[in-house]
């Protein structure tokens, strides 16, 4: 049944193959597990946005859950699907504070209504074929741009957040001179691990170092009660988050935990104001790039494009766009293609069964709450993942003109507007906004597609008109 169902024989593969892919696909994905929950939730930031950390767990995994299953069994591609990173970061950090600063209380419905709304619009866009427009309405330089900006900012976030980098009101940011932290060996330990590994080409690489940080912090945590006071009470021990926040779990199973908390709890009305159509759009093109980049590439591995074609191209998008709506209405942010499914296509998995396998193993990771909160509650465990997950999305860096002013200066906008502005959508705004006078101004305007001098305006008049009085 499942040659049957899922052409095994025909890709030369075979079942065990598949389901070895799907959990290797799992190793190499599994951080989102944590990460997402304390990002949405706001732990990550020590800043709650109001989203319950377990109801958002639930939502993430049942939201990869269903979406990779739908990747799997409807347009059989091996490729996993969960809450995108670089769109969690920008609706926890940029949409949720623009919607309550405009009123629209609490932020977070709202910003699960745009969500909800750009990936009715990716649907919609996915049935009628006009997603071709949109993929080539930004040029690559700029798609480019913006997955090493994104790259940049998570990157800065995971230093930050383990403490190796501080905010210094003389210079802006400024290395933490103490080093001996236990809060920074813990991300070393973390990272190291993971860029040894990785560069062994050990499958899970991510989740090994997140195992290894977890591992080291255990370690000082059972070990600070043997240390003499005075030790103890020094600013380098009492003042680090491995005393503040690290907290051991009363256990590792536990009842799954249940998303309805977040369940359905979009504000559309609110989605659908003119302050938030530019993160609908932002949202838009940010899932099509992902999906688009991912698929395409994955593909490209795993040998599926014949003569130049992608087979079933458009199952897969409207397997993401429907993956984005379900999530949503679970609640968290844009769900898109993974890169790391490579990881898994590496191994040999080449159809719908190795997301099969991936989508139960997320359904699987239900039952561990206690094992993921404690994980996620210190963000030094979890750093060392978004650390190298930015240095993988910097890569595109090699892929944009640099010697075409008009698209490097662009690209090179969003690139550093990004992490500099601290927002996703401030840094694209940059890019999209100088572009097309650039264009023009250098007689190439009509290089550009019409429809970036449309999202061109209606950034411009958001900034102008809305964003001054927000």
């Amino acid at each position: 049944m499942q040659r049957d169902l899922f052409n095994l024989k025909g890709h030369g593969t075979g079942v065990r193959t598949e389901i070895a892919a799907g959990i290797i696909t799992f190793l190499t994905m599994a951080y989102i597990i944590f990460v997402n929950p304390a990002i949405l939730s706001g732990m990550m930031f020590n800043n709650p946005t109001g989203m319950d950390f377990a109801a958002v767990t639930a939502a993430t995994c049942i939201a990869a859950a269903i979406a990779t299953a739908v990747m799997g069994l409807y347009a059989n591609y091996p490729i996993a699907q969960a809450p995108g990173m670089g769109e969690n970061f920008f609706f926890a950090l940029t949409v949720i504070p623009a919607a309550a600063a405009a009123g629209y209380a609490p932020g977070w419905q709202t910003a699960l209504g745009v969500v909800f709304i750009s990936g009715l619009l990716f649907l919609l866009l996915s049935l009628v074929g006009v997603r071709r427009m949109i993929i080539d309405a930004v040029t690559p330089s700029m798609k480019n741009g913006m997955a090493v900006g994104v790259g940049l900012f998570i990157a800065f976030i995971g230093l930050h957040n383990a403490g190796l980098i501080l905010f210094n009101p003389a210079s802006g940011v400024g290395l933490n001179p103490r080093l001996a932290s236990p809060d920074i060996i813990v991300f070393a330990a973390g990272l190291i691990t993971i860029a040894v590994l990785h560069a062994r080409r050990v499958r899970g690489s991510i989740l090994w170092g997140i195992a290894a940080a977890t591992l080291c912090a255990l370690v000082f945590k059972l070990a600070l009660p043997l240390l003499p006071e005075a030790v103890r009470s020094t600013p380098l021990i009492s003042k680090s988050a491995l005393v503040t926040r690290f907290e051991l779990p009363h256990g590792i199973v536990s009842a799954p935990a249940s998303p309805s908390a977040t369940l359905f709890k979009m504000d559309l009305i609110h989605a659908l104001t003119w302050k938030m159509l530019p993160f609908i759009l932002i949202f838009l093109f940010m899932d099509i790039f992902d999906t688009i980049g991912t698929l395409v590439g994955v593909s490209e591995q795993a040998g599926l494009v014949k003569d130049n074609r992608l087979p079933r191209a458009e199952k897969a998008l409207l397997s993401d766009a429907v993956g984005t709506v379900t999530g949503a209405c679970l609640g968290t942010s844009t769900v898109t293609s993974y890169i790391e499914s490579a990881a898994g296509v590496e191994h040999g998995g080449r159809t719908g069964l190795t997301a099969l396998t991936t989508a139960v193993l997320f359904l699987a990771a239900l039952f561990f709450l206690p094992l993921i909160k404690m994980v996620a509650s210190y963000a030094s465990i979890t750093a060392p993942a978004l650390v190298v997950v930015g240095a993988m999305m910097a890569h595109n860096v090699t892929r944009i003109e640099w010697r075409d002013y008009t698209e490097a200066i662009p690209a090179f906008l969003i690139m550093i507007g990004i992490p500099l502005t601290y927002s996703i959508a401030d840094g694209i705004a940059l890019g999209f906004i100088s572009q097309p006078v650039i264009k023009v101004l250098s007689g190439k305007g009509r290089d550009l597609n019409w429809v970036m001098y449309l999202v061109a305006a209606i950034l411009l008049l958001y900034f102008i008109f809305i964003r001054a009085r927000i």
